[in-house]
């Protein structure tokens, strides 16, 4: 019981936060810190690589997170309007196995989304100062970061994109 309150306590906490702007954002028209990792596939990725290629959403997260679930939830729900708007999603697993994100994604409808997972070695969650889980940050073409957040909502991501779409930030 007591365990199981303490869980709880923690939870609850967790997730007051994780909506809340963290105290380690980048700033807005910095460069995201560049990493290379290596995906599902073994295959090695760079940040870098998505440059010049439109929008990229950056989501640092779990696979056990509730709200980082409800948060990729959100990005199915929108993937085909993210799809048209050239949209890249570098999602980023920062204590997950391969397989474990693999059985993630089963199911899941990303269509064209041009989308991408990551499998953290810890460097990220350095380079970005992670403490609280899922982080949204969404960079334009340049990787320059134009908003550092937590959960967002479907409506709000695709508000944030047609937003750096028009030029406004």
């Amino acid at each position: 019981m007591r365990i199981q309150r303490f869980f709880s306590f923690f939870l609850v906490l967790l997730l007051s936060f994780s909506s809340l702007p963290s105290a380690f954002a980048l700033e807005t028209g910095v460069k995201a810190p560049d990493f290379e990792l290596k995906d599902v596939d073994g295959n090695s990725v760079r940040l870098a690589d998505f440059a010049g290629g439109g929008p990229v959403i950056l989501k640092l997260a779990t696979t056990w997170c509730p709200t980082c679930r409800q948060m990729t939830e959100e990005l199915v729900e929108v993937a085909p309007r993210l799809a048209e708007r050239q949209v890249t999603v570098v999602e980023v697993f920062l204590q997950d196995s391969e397989s474990m994100v693999r059985d993630f994604f089963r199911g899941k409808g990303l269509g064209n989304l041009r989308h991408v997972a990551l499998l953290d070695d810890g460097q990220v969650v350095k380079a970005y100062d992670v403490y609280l889980i899922p982080r949204t940050l969404f960079l334009d073409a340049e990787l320059k970061v134009v908003r550092d957040a937590g959960m967002v909502p479907g409506r709000d991501i695709l508000r944030q994109i047609e937003e750096m779409s028009a030029g406004k930030k």
